[in-house]
């Protein structure tokens, strides 16, 4: 297993630059507020994909050597797409680091502690043996592509704070994201119920491996709700340029949940192993919540000069915490609440 892993990896990390890329421009367009040019580019590389594994792993019989082949071959018209599409749109110039706004690049910090955090699970659940690997990834994988579908809220969320904020109507922000949010992650919750269950035969036949996946699929089903507030909030705080805060929290998130999963791991196994990544969307979730209920950051009520009204039982009722208690009985009369924002 470790030989065709490493063939695989080496391969896959020929895409890099291409989905670093990708990533760059998806955001470019996300400032746009043209999300459809990203979905067509990202269908047409998935589409590419698709076709591609057949016929390298099969017909070729290039095997793991095929699939990672044709996964940096999707990778790459991804990036041509949308690097054709935004030519069209702006004025390309070479790149410079005085341009760079360095306290940005804190999201990358970001990025690592996250996906660390999600390698240590598999690394686990390797060491556990074939099977209990096989199990995992076959949750996990779910778990992501479920995921991936809440990720979509914090793109949203981005959006919509970024535009709200210039508006002076942050109220919307919070209500759209934070309810839609949880609306997608009980029907989430609601479809794995089912579907799962029954899907698991369509990954494997093997009755070790199903077993494992019937005691994964109540923490895939359970975390959906929190996955989407996780994702929805991350968005409303990197629309409120919020980086130096998402950065440190998901570090300190992943510290505590590595720390979880090695202990979980060791004491109850595979069953751990999803228990600490529940400890882990859990904690990233309450880590954004208590930004914003705290009202520090961008979110203090005081320091600065711009304002934003909103009507003070609707945020009571969007953000309970008692740290807003005082200033909600000082706004009761006018029913309004002045947020200051930096």
């Amino acid at each position: 297993m470790l030989k065709p892993a490493e063939r695989y990896l080496t391969l896959r990390s020929l895409g890099a630059p291409a989905i670093l890329l990708s990533l760059a421009m998806q955001g470019i367009f996300r400032g746009f507020k043209d999300t459809k040019t990203p979905l067509y580019a990202t269908i047409v590389g998935d589409a590419t994909n698709v076709v591609l594994d057949p016929i390298f792993i099969f017909i070729l019989r290039l095997g793991v050597n095929g699939a990672a082949i044709a996964h940096v071959i999707s990778q790459y018209v991804i990036a041509f797409i949308l690097f054709r599409g935004l030519s069209t749109r702006v004025g390309l110039l070479p790149p410079s680091f005085k341009d760079i706004q360095y306290r940005r690049l804190l999201l990358l910090v970001k990025v690592i502690a996250a996906t660390f955090c999600v390698t240590v699970a598999a690394s686990l659940a390797a060491r556990l043996g074939s099977i209990s690997m096989a199990a995992f990834q076959v949750c996990l994988q779910i778990w992501l592509a479920t995921s991936l579908l809440a990720d979509g809220l914090a793109i949203a969320g981005q959006a919509i704070l970024a535009s709200s904020f210039a508006k002076k109507d942050y109220e919307k922000a919070l209500t759209t994201a934070s309810r839609f949010a949880l609306v997608v992650g009980l029907v989430l919750s609601a479809i794995l119920s089912v579907v799962l269950p029954f899907s698991a035969r369509f990954f494997t036949k093997d009755i070790g491996v199903l077993q494992l996946i019937s005691f994964g699929t109540p923490f895939v089903v359970v975390t959906q709700p929190i996955n989407a507030l996780a994702f929805a909030i991350d968005g409303i705080n990197h629309g409120a340029s919020d980086f130096t805060y998402s950065a440190l929290s998901m570090v300190l998130v992943a510290i505590v949940s590595i720390i979880c999963l090695f202990v979980l791991s060791f004491s109850h196994g595979y069953v751990g192993i999803w228990i600490a990544l529940c400890i882990y969307m859990s904690l990233r979730m309450f880590a954004g919540l208590f930004r914003i209920g705290t009202g520090s950051g961008p979110w203090s009520f005081s320091g600065a000069s711009s304002f934003v009204h909103i009507p003070c039982n609707q945020f009571i009722t969007i953000l309970p915490c008692c740290s807003f208690q005082s200033s909600w009985r000082k706004a009761e009369k006018s029913k309004k609440l002045e947020w200051f924002l930096p």
